[in-house]
C-alpha cells in the first residue's frame, strides 16, 4: 500500500472509532483484518490500493476458505474491507470500491448451542464462591444468564452502570448504542455479593478503575479472560454438553421464548438490531416443542 501503510491503517481505525463510533471490539478485529488484505496484497505483488480489483478480492476470500476459516470470520472481514474501501473512496485513495463486489455464498444457518433450564440451574447451584475469584466468577456467569449480554459487552461494564436499585444494568452494545436491562434477584444477589466482598480485595489502592469486573491483578477483565472464565467454571462443574460462552446467551433467548415472552422483548433484551436475528431462537423453541411432543404423546 502507498502513503505508509501503517499511516493509512491507523487513519482508517480513527475513522471507525470516530466516524462510526465503532466498539472497541470493532475497532481491534477491523484493523486485524485490513492488515490481513496488506499482507495479501505483498504476497501477491499488488503494490498499490488502487490496484486492487475485485478478483483480487474473490482471491482472497478464497484463500480464506482454504484455510479453514469460519464462515462468520470471513463475513467479518469482507464486512471490515467493504468499509476500508468507503473510508479509502471518501479520503480520495481510489475511485471505485472494489470490496463491493464480492458477495458469500448463502450461509447455511444452524441453531444456536444451548443449555436446558434444568442443566442452567445445575450449573450455577455447582458454581463455588467463597473466595474473592470465586465471587467474581460466579457474579460474572449470574449477569450474562440473567441479562443475556454479550461477553465484550460484559468486560466493559463501569461500577456506574449497575444499579442496585432498580435492579438493571446499563449495557453498551455494537456501535455504542445503549440499553437497560433488568436483572434477576438470584444475579443481584451474585454481583451485590462481589461488589461489597470480593472487589475491594481486587482493587489496587494505588491504581483504582472504574471496570466492574476486575482481574486478580486489579485491572479490568477482557472478553478473552472472562471466556476463560466461563469454559474453565464449565469443566469444574463437569457438564456434559461442551459449549461456548456465547451459548449462554443462547440460553437466555431460548428460555425467555420457551416461557412465552414476545419476540420483541426479546429482541430489545438482546440488542438485536433486525428482528431476523433474534427470530432464529423460535426455531430453537419449536425443536424443543418438538421434542416434548414426541416423549410425552402417546400417539406421537
Amino acid at each position: 500500500m502507498e502513503l505508509s501503510e501503517r499511516l493509512l491503517i491507523d487513519q482508517f481505525v480513527r475513522y471507525v472509532q470516530v466516524e462510526k463510533n465503532g466498539s472497541k471490539w470493532t475497532i481491534d478485529h477491523y484493523r486485524k483484518d485490513v492488515q490481513q488484505f496488506a499482507a495479501f496484497m505483498s504476497a501477491a505483488g499488488i503494490a498499490e490500493i488502487k490496484d486492487v480489483k475485485h478478483q483480487d478480492v474473490r482471491l482472497f476470500i478464497s484463500e480464506l476458505v482454504d484455510k479453514k476459516y469460519a464462515r462468520k470470520s470471513i463475513a467479518r472481514k469482507l464486512s471490515a474491507l467493504r468499509t476500508f474501501g468507503k473510508f479509502l473512496m471518501e479520503e480520495g485513495h481510489i475511485s471505485e470500491n472494489p470490496f463491493l463486489h464480492t458477495h458469500l455464498p448463502k450461509q447455511k444457518t444452524g441453531l444456536p448451542t444451548f443449555l436446558y433450564e434444568e442443566e442452567m440451574e445445575h450449573w450455577l447451584l455447582a458454581l463455588p464462591a467463597n473466595k474473592p475469584l470465586e465471587k467474581r466468577d460466579k457474579a460474572i456467569i449470574e449477569l450474562l444468564y440473567a441479562t443475556g449480554m454479550r461477553v465484550s459487552e460484559c468486560s466493559m461494564l463501569a461500577l456506574d452502570q449497575w444499579d442496585r436499585v432498580s435492579e438493571t444494568v446499563r449495557v453498551f452494545g455494537k456501535g455504542r448504542k445503549e440499553r437497560y436491562v433488568p436483572v434477576g434477584k438470584m444475579a443481584v444477589s451474585a454481583v451485590e455479593s462481589y461488589i461489597n466482598e470480593a472487589r475491594p480485595k481486587l482493587l489496587r489502592a494505588n491504581d483504582p478503575t472504574s471496570h466492574l469486573f476486575l482481574n486478580y491483578r486489579g485491572g479490568a477483565l477482557s472478553d478473552r479472560s472472562i471466556r476463560k472464565i466461563v469454559e474453565k467454571r464449565l469443566d469444574e462443574a463437569a457438564m456434559q454438553k461442551k459449549i461456548s460462552p456465547h451459548a449462554i446467551r443462547h440460553s437466555f433467548a431460548t428460555h425467555l421464548l420457551n416461557a412465552g415472552a414476545d419476540l420483541r422483548a426479546v429482541q430489545e433484551l438482546l440488542g438485536h438490531q433486525s428482528l431476523k436475528t433474534t427470530q432464529v431462537y423460535t426455531h430453537v423453541s419449536k425443536e424443543r416443542l418438538y421434542a416434548v411432543y414426541k416423549g410425552a404423546h402417546p400417539r406421537a
